[in-house]
């Protein structure tokens, strides 16, 4: 019959075996949204790791190991309701102004700005005051956007009504309608056009880009209330990746311009 020491060394020596075995606290998993969104995100419900989007949620779990970021496809239209059924724990690469407010978030600044800019074909008639009044022009835009110059009202009836808007769900058939003239103007983003002309570099000889901007933003990952990680703690990871680089080196080729962050 043991002993009750001898009973006790071996529970104490099987608990430590546990611990060596086991991690003190498995990561807290962070689901984060993907949806269609070049550069930032392309086509995740094809499940290939592309664009932007994936880069950063890499570079988020090699930084530390208390949460492990993983992506959730969902779409521009969808991820208002994905968020606010608890499908998804954030949004990232957002603002407030883009339907999110009347929804209950914490916004996190992500110091990261891009812009959209108006594309027309290039003619030798045409200069930037071609830019200047958007009345009696085809526009083509992509469906779900908030654009500044509609009051950020992304309702698809109202663009076709009162811009004479095309809606589709691709950049790069929006810039093709302009290239064919079956458009006048594509409103697309920043970083999308510095990606698309270093794809193809004939095409830019015959691209005339505005230097009128429709809208300037700051990105923000927005959180749900209920989010394993608080807004403070992600604001703390992304601060990280700015110390080591990272957010540079993911950002920088794409014109995506790393700014100072906004105070809380």
């Amino acid at each position: 019959m043991s002993s009750p020491i001898r009973t006790a060394s071996r529970l104490l020596l099987a608990t430590l075996a546990v611990c060596f075995v086991l991690p003190s606290q498995a990561a807290q998993q962070v689901r984060v949204g993907a949806a269609h969104f070049p550069p930032y995100t392309v086509r995740p419900e094809s499940g290939a790791d592309t664009g932007l989007l994936p880069q950063l949620v890499e570079a988020l779990n090699q930084l530390q190991t208390d949460y492990q970021f993983v992506l959730v496809p969902t779409s521009i239209p969808r991820r208002f309701n994905d968020f606010k059924e608890g499908r998804v724990d954030m949004a990232i690469f957002e603002n407030p102004d883009w339907g999110w407010k009347d929804i209950p978030h914490t916004d996190v600044d992500m110091g990261l700005e891009d812009a959209e800019i108006f594309v027309a074909q290039k003619k030798p008639d045409r200069d930037e005051n071609y830019f200047k009044d958007l009345a009696g022009k085809r526009l083509a835009l992509y469906s779900g956007y908030h654009y500044e110059f509609a009051n950020f009202n992304a309702d698809p009836k109202y663009l076709a009504d009162s811009y004479n808007a095309t809606l589709t769900y691709s950049h790069d058939s929006n810039l093709l309608m302009v290239l064919r003239g079956r458009a006048d103007i594509a409103l697309v983003t920043r970083s999308y056009l510095s990606d698309y002309l270093l794809r193809n570099e004939k095409v830019g000889e015959q691209l005339l880009v505005s230097q009128r901007i429709d809208q300037v933003y700051h990105h923000y990952a927005i959180l749900r209330p209920m989010a394993p990680i608080s807004g403070e703690t992600f604001a703390k990871l992304l601060q990280g990746l700015r110390d080591n680089g990272q957010m540079l080196k993911i950002f920088d080729p794409y014109k995506i311009a790393l700014v100072p962050v906004g105070k809380p």
